[in-house]
């Protein structure tokens, strides 16, 4: 397994819709194992393909922790997810990204969802999830249609957010 370079906004990467993957081989579970130790690395709870660099229909999530504090691994693998229902009740999610660095911010999200996706192995899963999982799934799925946790709040909220992110880009 390797560690992955990740990609940070404003890269053109980020806001591609991303392609759907054919099938699910062998390097598509490279792909996967890469990508959840890039995650646990950089201490995330999901990465999506875009910010490895490519523009595939590619998640991984890992939302657990253990009884003792450490995190996964508990990895759910996504290939080509599908957000195919949401709830109507919303929550308030204090959300940040590994692709906007040291920045967090509140983004209204659906409470649960029902993802249809392929596993590791190219079976067919749903899985209906709710509170943190669904927050993490629907901001990861975001990332395949080219959309940040930025884009889904207030102008003047996102611009504090990208102000300081040029500043830390500065230094």
């Amino acid at each position: 397994m390797a560690i992955l370079k990740l990609y940070t906004y404003p890269d053109k990467i980020l806001s591609q819709k991303c392609e759907k993957v054919a099938e699910v081989n062998d390097d598509i579970r490279k792909l996967l194992d890469d990508m959840l130790e890039t995650m646990y690395e950089d201490k995330g709870v999901g990465l999506a393909a875009p910010q490895i660099g490519l523009a595939k229909r590619i998640i991984v999530v890992d939302d657990k922790v253990s009884e003792d504090g450490t995190r996964g691994p508990h990895p759910l693998y996504m290939v080509n997810p599908e957000i195919i229902k949401r709830s109507k009740e919303k929550i308030w999610f204090n959300e940040g990204c590994l692709s906007v660095p040291g920045q967090c911010a509140e983004v209204e999200r659906h409470y649960a969802v029902t993802v249809k996706y392929l596993d590791y192995n190219g079976n067919e899963q749903i899985l209906e999830a709710e509170d943190y999982l669904a927050v993490i799934i629907q901001h990861e799925t975001d990332h395949l249609d080219g959309i940040l946790y930025i884009d889904r709040i207030s102008r003047l909220k996102r611009n504090m957010i990208l102000k300081k992110l040029k500043k830390q880009s500065d230094n």
